[in-house]
């Protein structure tokens, strides 16, 4: 079994920056792929960018420029930098991973709030 915890979420004001971190823990041989989703209220769950093993990066183009993914492969943790936050990227962030010979396992989620 997995687990999958997210922190660092929170309320900002416009143009600020916020740090996510998601920490897999339990039987892991390996992590494929680590990623942040997001929904906001009444909207459906996005991509918002993922990285591959190998540091392969892909963004949502909302958020390109402004987001930065990264990971410690050795601490199975990923980390979302995000700067000049905007009232759109409210939502609830999700972290996902892809687990070798396992399968995808999501964390309970964490919120953002962004005023104007």
């Amino acid at each position: 079994q997995v687990q999958v915890v997210e922190s660092g979420g929170g309320l900002v004001q416009a143009g600020g920056s916020l740090r996510l971190s998601c920490a897999a823990s339990g039987t892991i041989f390996s992590i494929l792929t680590m990623g942040w989703y997001r929904q906001a209220l009444g909207k459906q769950r996005e991509l918002v960018t993922t990285i591959t093993h190998d540091g392969r990066t892909n963004y949502a183009d909302s958020v390109k420029g402004r987001f930065t993914i990264s990971r410690d492969n050795a601490e199975n943790t990923v980390y979302l930098q995000m700067n000049s936050l905007e009232p759109e990227d409210t939502a609830v962030y999700y972290c996902n991973v892809v687990v070798t010979f396992s399968g995808s396992y999501w964390g309970q989620g964490t919120q953002v709030t962004v005023s104007s």
